[in-house]
């Protein structure tokens, strides 16, 4: 379906066109609809296929329907993500989507100064785009009035709960209108995530397109079978033997990804790495550095998953296996976006055997194994035990709220820190007629 044919206005059609898409994704194509007619909406589709625009687009347009410039500037519409890079991204389509109407944004997250946020917020916005523990520093310090919002969007909710947000998603909730528009997006369906939605959606319209957990069609998906001690050196052979000029890397510590880039810098590889601890600058320069090509490999955790997504990037590598399965999905759905052809590797050792098992069944088949010549697996080497949890055992990849720390976490999942959104990137890059994001 063509974007002209979703009711959208001019203006709105005028900035789609101006960022080089015309037709509209399924996700888009389902939620539009729904959003313009101000229903709460469930949404869960497949990491790449244009969440952002399928809120953003309509919640613009519900705005320009009922505003005109001029009006007094309190927040009508607020986001909330789990990162501090996806609320810049998220802020960007707003931005870009809204680049014809005159309605203010702002984005909120941690890791930066709160002064130059209470500036902006004093003049007046219409948009807010926030991570849940920076927001909650603003209504304590009463830099920001919620009591005017009407439509409130949970992007990448599952991560949010990941990650240890919901007791400040209900903190939150208690200070915005009981009466809005509410909109909750997501990779997965999980049983939390309905609990979540069942607590304050009203009669949601529920929109799956595709399969829960399902890999996308277009990764093609390989083994490599190697001793742990012999990662790396596997690794640098099939980036130079094969020429990989860009190469998003997943290791399952932050430590890992450290060690590992500086490994290939060695080896004479350009590498950077990206994780929670890492500053917002020096984040932010590793991605655009790894996107413009100047780096050839990018080294990131599992929190950063679902937080980069760069146009046309041709190989992720999974250095070491996820300790949970759909973070495999979300790892490889880095590559293949945008109706691409993508590849993803796996890198297994004796160690990874059950998390590979676990992961074919999430899948519901096998994944190719290839045996490399010259680096076969060691028999007599036995497996040792990997720790529990996602991030090798601590969910503290999200970063430190302030010197607090507090640690919170969902059971089973590890204690995590509560972060000003210092969560890992969702940078993202258009172009060509692909998918509106």
């Amino acid at each position: 379906m063509l974007f002209k044919d979703l009711g959208l206005s001019a203006e709105l059609l005028r900035a789609i066109e101006k960022q080089g898409y015309d037709k509209a994704t399924p996700i888009q194509e389902q939620a539009i609809p729904l959003v313009l007619e101000g229903k709460d909406v469930l949404a869960g589709a497949q990491t790449g296929t244009g969440k952002t625009a399928g809120f953003t687009l309509p919640v613009l347009q519900r705005l320009q329907n009922k505003y005109s410039e001029g009006d007094k500037r309190h927040p009508k519409v607020l986001v909330l993500t789990p990162t501090r890079e996806l609320a810049a991204q998220v802020h960007e389509s707003v931005r870009d989507y809204g680049a014809y109407l005159p309605f203010r944004s702002a984005v909120i997250f941690g890791g930066v100064s709160i002064n130059p946020q209470k500036q902006k917020l004093i003049k007046g916005v219409d948009i807010v785009v926030a991570t849940p523990g920076r927001l909650l520093d603003h209504v304590q310090q009463r830099s920001i009035d919620l009591s005017k919002i009407e439509i409130l969007i949970l992007d990448e909710a599952d991560r949010m709960l990941d990650m240890g947000f919901i007791r400040d998603i209900q903190k939150i909730l208690k200070v915005i209108p009981r009466q809005r528009q509410t909109l909750l997006f997501s990779a997965t369906f999980s049983r939390e995530i309905k609990t979540l939605a069942s607590e304050f959606l009203q009669q949601p319209s529920e929109i799956q397109v595709t399969p829960e957990n399902t890999a996308v069609e277009l990764v093609s998906q390989i083994v490599y079978p190697v001793d742990k001690m012999r990662k790396r050196e596997l690794l640098s052979h099939k980036i130079g033997e094969e020429s990989w000029q860009q190469v998003l890397v997943f290791t399952r510590t932050k430590h890992g990804a450290n060690k590992l880039a500086e490994q290939l810098g060695k080896d004479g590889i350009t590498a950077a790495a990206i994780h929670g601890n890492k500053s917002q600058g020096a984040r932010t320069k590793a991605l655009a550095n790894f996107k413009a090509g100047d780096v050839r490999v990018l080294v990131a955790t599992d929190i950063a998953a679902r937080g980069i997504d760069i146009d046309k990037l041709p190989h992720v590598v999974n250095f070491e296996l996820p300790n949970v399965p759909e973070d495999y999905v979300h790892r490889i759905g880095r590559t293949a976006r945008a109706g691409q052809q993508g590849h993803a590797i796996s890198l297994v050792c004796v160690d990874e055997l059950k998390l590979l098992r676990d992961i074919e069944k999430l899948l519901g088949k096998g994944i190719e194994k290839i045996n490399l010549p010259g680096y076969d697996v060691d028999p007599s080497i036995k497996a040792e035990p990997i720790a529990n949890g996602r991030g090798g055992g601590g969910r503290n990849n999200g970063g430190n709220r302030g010197n607090n720390s507090r640690g919170r976490g969902r059971a089973g999942a590890g204690a995590g820190n509560r972060g000003n959104g210092n969560g890992e990137s969702r940078a993202r890059s258009g172009g060509g007629n692909q998918r509106a994001r």
